[in-house]
């Protein structure tokens, strides 16, 4: 995978970077360092793209959901207001109400509740790519520690055989 390659690349260009005298830090590119990241945030995986647009959805969803649920009490109030003359008409038109009012909670519950659910499940999917992703980002730093650390005491058992030679 791509990414794999460009955070190879980061920390080669870390590892090579110029240090400051008496301290551990280093001296890099900046806009190499940038150019760097931005290829990475281009190649994140779709899923991450995916709960942004999850995140969005769900905010247009809810408010979309409370315009109709206002829009459906304001149609009641309106019946009642209308059939307010007559006293068999007026009680009708309030249990109407409040039977609307509570069809348009439910609905705006239920809507939420899935979108809710909707954007969990899309965030733990992301999660479990990120974990995976950081799992072997993990694994490839350590094969490579290791791998330094074998080149590192080959050479030194080189020095010592060739100090060795010497004496």
């Amino acid at each position: 995978m791509e990414i794999f390659t460009l955070l190879e690349t980061l920390e080669e260009i870390l590892e090579n970077s110029k240090s400051l005298p008496f301290s551990s830090k280093g001296i890099v590119d900046k806009e190499e360092m940038l150019d760097l990241i931005k290829e990475v945030r281009l190649k994140l995986p779709d899923e991450l793209k995916q709960a942004k647009w999850v995140k969005e959805e769900r905010q247009r969803i809810l408010v979309e959901a409370q315009k109709e649920a206002d829009g459906i009490v304001k149609e009641a109030e309106n019946r009642i207001i209308a059939m307010i003359d007559e006293h068999e008409i007026t009680r009708k038109a309030y249990d109407q109400k409040t039977e609307i009012i509570e069809t348009a909670n439910e609905m705006s519950r239920e809507i939420t509740k899935g979108t809710k659910d909707y954007a969990d499940s899309l965030l733990a999917n992301t999660e479990n790519v990120l974990n995976e992703t950081l799992n072997k980002l993990g694994n490839n730093m350590t094969e490579a520690l290791n791998l330094m650390q074998i080149s590192l005491e080959d050479t030194i058992k080189t020095i010592q055989n060739s100090r060795k030679e010497l004496k």
